[in-house]
């Protein structure tokens, strides 16, 4: 093989690979981020229904 086709291919490996290390550095922050949006959004209040539990229908 030649010296240049030897080096084409290595040059393609490499960037490939520093590709797919910024892709997953990506993805490790996008992850890290959308954990913390989720931890500091406010807790949910259960909505209280307006009579359900302290009304009594005794008309049956």
């Amino acid at each position: 093989m030649e010296v240049n086709t030897i080096m084409s291919s290595q040059i393609m490996e490499l960037q490939h690979t520093v590709q797919m290390s910024i892709m997953q550095n990506a993805l490790n922050l996008n992850t890290v981020a959308a954990t913390e949006l989720l931890k500091d959004l406010p807790q949910q209040q259960v909505a209280i229904h307006p009579y359900k539990g302290s009304v009594i229908d005794s008309s049956l």
